[in-house]
């Protein structure tokens, strides 16, 4: 029985790895899984370096596998058991976040990364499904734009634990900045909150995308209170990969862990959750409950990105709804989480053909 399968071989999958190595508390057997043998084998040689550097006890094994393959999937399953999979494999890498160089990543940018969200969610969805049919017993926890893509799996009646990331971004930075304050904070944020970090101080004006309460006092003005935050205009994965790092290893061992993911449940948007070693919960601050804090996290959605409706329809919203009209797409209007595979070949072609053009 493995303790963690690790699916990616990217960057934000490695930082996950090498911080593992670094810190793990217990014992744990981690199963790296991907097609790159290569970049398997460096992540194995490095973790293992890096557990010996700090006095770690882990072990690492790699399975080669094609993660689009439903079958692949449930065949690693079976072979591992693993108690949690970290799914971080995506037919959309990050790097989309930052760049501006064709008219896709130019649309991407306009707009919403939930243009992205099939892109994401395919092989998740197809994690949450081999992990049904076998009972349910292994945790899943995805890397994949898990505050749009976790509803989806919910929406086609699969189960999620959490993300990682975007909202952990936020509470492990600004935590940092707060010291021994830092316990007391609650943020509740979907994943346009980050993008304001990104820019510098005198730069950042508008809606700041969150709320944040240190105890029970919510903070009025976030941009001054945390003014010398600062992200970088790429994926931080620094912070992001390595705020699951503690919530992965609570989970493979079954212990309790209390701080801040996106997707809790297939929640929409981020929170401050507690897990108690086998279930999560919001850990809310007083005066909010949880349907308040989940329109506050789809309002943003409902503006411009995309919601899943109760008959499991995704729809895309506002600018991003219009921005697909305008290219001919007919996913503008909506999709069945049961035509995933669909609609990701319809994605895959827009994006093909804008891929080739410069942007504007």
């Amino acid at each position: 029985m493995t303790d963690i399968a690790l699916f990616g071989t990217g960057a934000f999958a490695s930082r996950i790895l090498f911080d593992l190595a670094a810190t793990a508390a217990e014992p744990l057997s981690i199963a790296v899984v991907g097609r790159n043998d290569t970049a398997m084998r460096w992540m194995r040689s490095a973790a293992q370096a890096r557990a010996r550097m700090f006095g770690r006890d882990i072990t690492v094994s790699l399975e080669t596998a094609n993660l689009t393959s439903p079958e692949e999937i449930g065949r690693l399953l079976d072979t591992l058991t693993p108690s949690v999979v970290v799914q971080s494999a995506s037919v959309q890498t990050a790097s989309i976040i930052g760049t501006n160089a064709t008219a896709w990543s130019e649309l991407v940018g306009r707009t919403s990364l939930s243009l992205t969200a099939p892109f994401q969610a395919l092989i998740t969805g197809h994690v949450a499904r081999a992990i049904a049919e076998r009972g349910g017993k292994t945790k899943l926890v995805n890397c994949c734009y898990p505050d749009v893509v976790n509803p989806l799996i919910a929406g086609m009646g699969l189960d999620v634990l959490s993300g990682l990331g975007n909202v952990a971004i936020l509470s492990e930075m600004f935590g940092g900045m707060l010291g021994r304050d830092s316990g007391q904070l609650r943020i509740l944020a979907p994943y346009q909150a980050v993008g304001p970090w990104r820019r510098l101080p005198s730069e950042r004006t508008g809606d700041p995308a969150a709320r944040i309460w240190i105890g029970e006092t919510e903070v009025d003005d976030i941009f001054a209170r945390f003014r010398e935050a600062q992200l970088t205009a790429v994926p931080v994965i620094d912070i992001s990969g390595a705020s699951g790092v503690t919530l992965i290893e609570a989970v493979a061992t079954g212990r309790p862990w209390t701080g801040h993911v996106p997707g809790p449940n297939g929640l929409p948007g981020g929170y401050p959750v507690h897990f108690d070693g086998s279930a999560m919960a919001l850990d809310l601050p007083t005066g909010i409950d949880q349907a308040a804090a989940v329109d506050f996290c789809l309002g943003f959605e409902r503006e411009s990105g995309m919601i899943v409706d109760a008959d499991g329809i995704a729809h895309y919203t506002g600018s991003l709804h219009d921005a697909l009209e305008a290219e001919g797409c007919e996913l503008h209007r909506g999709f069945a989480l049961t035509d995933l595979d669909e609609a990701v070949g319809v994605l895959a072609a827009l994006r093909d053909r804008l891929n080739l053009q410069s942007a504007a």
